[in-house]
């Protein structure tokens, strides 16, 4: 029997999507689905040129497994639910809307740490060398996926909590693609005072914080890239960051739009802006990691050989 919220007279919530037009409807269901595709394909290429290449057992491509399955997972939460919208009736279960919820920010904040331990991890490659091996040992880099991978699922617990003390007793139309925690504030009808404070403390410093460690290891990164006397150096220097660089500005551009705003401020406007950050980068992360990097394109291009079926015996 589904259970229902005890304080809420609401069982189910509609999800408007991205149009309400039928003849939008077929178009968004073969864009999204063809992106969801690519994104799934592409990253687990990724995983699995990691897992197969020895010269690939390193840290760095060790968090970019980690990343590329989370981004899979972060899509799968989210693409699937709106490839049904478009199709067929747009309502969502009220525990479904909050299991998804929980997900979104679960994984969203997973992919956050995911890329502040990157950082770390190309900080003490290029401004501590010589202790790379002692600082990233295999224990170590566990250590630091366990703890990416648990915190944020505290913060979200945290968060799916609240929101459900809240009462719905009126409208249960969403007007977005997915349950997020702003859209579902909007729609309640009792007093979500400590929900808001809670988002200003605990949400901002657990958002923040992850960005500001990258902000500081590249400061870092950079002050030390430019005492090194060779050209060709900086250069080689730069190759290795270029990538994190541009998943970084990709990823929290996107969430610092949507989510460091008051909550009544919140309008279908950051459709957009939330699409960047849900869907798009996860889709953007295996081509962005694997264009200018040649050791994972090596990877990538031994793992295609694996796979072609070999020739019969004359």
């Amino acid at each position: 029997m589904e259970r229902v919220n005890q304080t809420s007279s609401v069982s189910e919530f509609i999800l408007l999507g991205l149009s309400s037009r039928p003849e939008d409807q077929m178009p968004l269901f073969i864009l999204f689905l063809t992106m969801y595709l690519i994104t799934i394909i592409g990253n687990l290429l990724i995983i699995l040129a990691i897992r197969s290449d020895p010269q690939l057992k390193t840290p760095m491509y060790f968090f970019l497994s980690f990343l590329s399955f989370t981004d899979i997972c972060f899509s799968t939460t989210i693409v699937p639910r709106m490839l049904v919208n478009f199709l067929s009736g747009k309502t969502i279960a009220y525990a479904g809307c909050l299991t998804q919820m929980y997900f979104i920010y679960a994984l969203g904040n997973t992919d956050s740490c995911l890329l502040a331990v990157m950082a770390f991890d190309r900080y003490v490659a290029i401004c501590d060398p010589f202790h790379y091996v002692t600082i990233m040992s295999h224990h170590r880099c566990v250590l630091l996926v366990a703890f990416s991978c648990s915190l944020p699922h505290l913060h979200s617990l945290l968060h799916t909590l609240l929101l459900n003390q809240l009462n719905f007793c009126d409208s249960n139309v969403i007007h977005h693609f997915l349950c997020d925690l702003s859209p579902l504030m909007k729609l309640s009808c009792s007093s979500t005072f400590v929900n808001e404070i809670v988002i200003m403390i605990e949400g901002s410093v657990i958002l923040v914080t992850p960005f500001l460690f990258i902000a500081f290891s590249y400061t870092r990164i950079l002050i030390t890239v430019f005492n090194i006397p060779s050209a060709a150096g900086k250069r080689k220097a730069f190759s290795t960051c270029g990538s994190h660089l541009t998943v970084v500005t990709l990823f929290y551009g996107s969430i610092f739009y949507v989510y460091l705003q008051p909550v009544s401020t919140y309008t279908v406007r950051d459709h957009m802006a939330t699409i960047v950050y849900t869907v798009l980068s996860s889709m953007l992360n295996p081509f962005i990691y694997s264009l200018r990097n040649k050791d994972l394109k090596q990877g990538l291009r031994k793992l295609k050989g694996r796979r072609k079926p070999q020739a019969a015996p004359s």
